[in-house]
Parts: C-alpha cells; sequence; structure tokens
C-alpha cells in the first residue's frame, strides 16, 4: 500500500462530510497527509472545534464544503445510516450539486448495498463518480489511522481516491461493483456477532466454573480460539467495562441490514437472527450505547455493568 506520507504521494482538495466518532479522527489524518480538507457538520459547533484542532475549513452545507477551494476531488462522507447518506448526498444543498465534473464521492458510512448502488447511479448521471467504503476497525482503529477499507464501485475511481483514504488505512481493497464493500461490511459484522457471542458465553461458563478468566483467556488467547475480539474485548468483559467501542445501537443498526439482505438473496442466518435478539435484551436492559461486547451482561445475575 502507498505510504500517504511519501512524496509520490498526490495532494487532494477533498471535502469530509460527518465529523463523528469515526469522521473526526479520519479527516484528521487527511490534513496530516498533506491534503486541503474543508469539512461539514450537521452540528456546526463541532465543525469548528474540528477546524481549530485540526485546521482546514468548515462549510455550512454539504454542497458548499464539496465546493470549496474550486470544487473538491473527492468528497468522503461517514454518517449513521440510508437516510442520513441520501441527506448529503442529495438535494440543493448536498455534496452532489457542489461538485465539480469527474469527482468522487467516498462514502465510508455503514449503509444498505440498494443505497450504494442508488447513488451510484445517481452520481454518473451527474457525471461523478461515487464509492462505497464501509470501515472496519472501530473508533480505536479510526483515531490510530489503521483501518480496513472495504470498497465497491468502478475501479478506475477506485484508482483515484486509494492513496487518499491510505491516510486513515492499513488495508483499502476493492471487492467489486457498486455496493460490494457494504455486502463484505456484511460478511464482517456477521462474523463478528457469532464471535462475541461465542467469546460471552465462554467467559460466563468460566466464571461459573470458579475460573481465573483473566488467566484463562492470556492461555486460549496462544491457540486456536484467537482472535481480536478476545485480546482486546475479553479482558474488558470480565472487568465488566462496556464504555468504549463500537455501540449496541449501531450493531443492531448493522444487524438489520444483514438480515434484510438475508431475506432478498436467501441466505440463511439462524445465530445472526438469534444474536440480534440478544442485543436487543441488552437494550432493554438500558446498554443501548454500551459496547458490543457487553451481550455478556445478559449471561449474568447482574444486569448491568
Amino acid at each position: 500500500m502507498r505510504n500517504p506520507n511519501s512524496p509520490e504521494s498526490p495532494q487532494y482538495t477533498v471535502a469530509f462530510i460527518g465529523l463523528g466518532v469515526m469522521g473526526d479522527p479520519m479527516a484528521g489524518h487527511l490534513v496530516r497527509a498533506g491534503h486541503r480538507v474543508t469539512v461539514y457538520n450537521r452540528t456546526t459547533s463541532r465543525a469548528h472545534d474540528w477546524v481549530r484542532r485540526n485546521g482546514g475549513a468548515a462549510a455550512p452545507t454539504p454542497r458548499e464544503a464539496a465546493h470549496a477551494g474550486g470544487g473538491a476531488d473527492i468528497v468522503f462522507s461517514c454518517v449513521g445510516n440510508d437516510d442520513d447518506l441520501r441527506a448529503v448526498a442529495l438535494g440543493p444543498d448536498g455534496a452532489f450539486a457542489g461538485m465539480k465534473p469527474g469527482a468522487v464521492m467516498v462514502d465510508h458510512s455503514t449503509t444498505s448495498a440498494d443505497v450504494a448502488r442508488e447513488l451510484a447511479a445517481a452520481a454518473r448521471e451527474r457525471g461523478l463518480w461515487f464509492i462505497d467504503a464501509p470501515v472496519s476497525g472501530g473508533q480505536a482503529g479510526a483515531q490510530n489511522g489503521v483501518l480496513t477499507v472495504m470498497c465497491g464501485g468502478d475501479a478506475a475511481a477506485f484508482d483515484r481516491v486509494q492513496p487518499a483514504i491510505a491516510a486513515f488505512a492499513r488495508a483499502v481493497t476493492r471487492l467489486g461493483d457498486s455496493g460490494a464493500g457494504q455486502l463484505c461490511k456484511m460478511v464482517n459484522q456477521i462474523t463478528l456477532a457469532g464471535l462475541i457471542q461465542g467469546l460471552s458465553e465462554a467467559i460466563a461458563f468460566g466464571e461459573r466454573a470458579g475460573l481465573d478468566m483473566h488467566a484463562v483467556l492470556q492461555v486460549i488467547g496462544k491457540g486456536a480460539a484467537q482472535s481480536w475480539q478476545m485480546d482486546n474485548r475479553g479482558p474488558t468483559m470480565v472487568d465488566g467495562r462496556f464504555d468504549f467501542g463500537f455501540a449496541v445501537d449501531l450493531m443492531r443498526k448493522d444487524l438489520g441490514l444483514c438480515l434484510a439482505e438475508a431475506r432478498r438473496n436467501g441466505a440463511r442466518l439462524p445465530v445472526l437472527a438469534l444474536v440480534d435478539q440478544f442485543y436487543a435484551d441488552v437494550q432493554a436492559l438500558g446498554g443501548g450505547r454500551f459496547d458490543t461486547s457487553s451481550l455478556i451482561v445478559r449471561l449474568r445475575d447482574r444486569t448491568a455493568p
């Protein structure tokens, strides 16, 4: 992968739309890689705070962010769901209205594959390009610039934006045409749901058996059971700490996308459907903003960390 700070890396005029826990550090990495960055956020004060910390500029609408500096070469977005993405891309104040011909919008939100295809088609009609590029790695990955980015869209457009994405990613891969990035993210979330539930059951079982679970995790983490979740979330699950990372409310949104796509393509997801209901139990216990590793709370006698 090309080093974003190497002399041969191109410098772009970019816009970044959506400065949440992921978008804020991602946009900061773009500034530090030498790109000219204008940001937009629905809460204006957050955009101005970002400029104070990072430099760059803020714009009052997505359209003006995309138009700043003579027009962005790349418009990045990282928002909540399908409707949020449509709102920042389309309409008179949307990014598409301000983008110059040939510019590329790269969306890092987790959405349906359908909306990715819809916006790719709308972009082509305007002489623009759209890449769906959801990410994995969580808040820590965004802060450290080591996200994994899964992309769908035109190959030539992908090649143009890959060096800029590398500012906050350790892996950037095109999986196919529009929607393929979102479908890959669904595979990622299906895998995670099963891993976290299995880890929750294992830890709860070990606790019931009277084992020192910190010691157990150190031992089994050197064998076939090892995973990123075990290494990074296992110890905090034992300690009952769930105040960081990817929230249950967002995970349920993502699992809903997986289940909807499965109904469309005929895939069977019995474990995912069950884990989705387990996350609903965590929400009912007041854990909607807990980290996804909080699945274990429903297996313990107590109901909150």
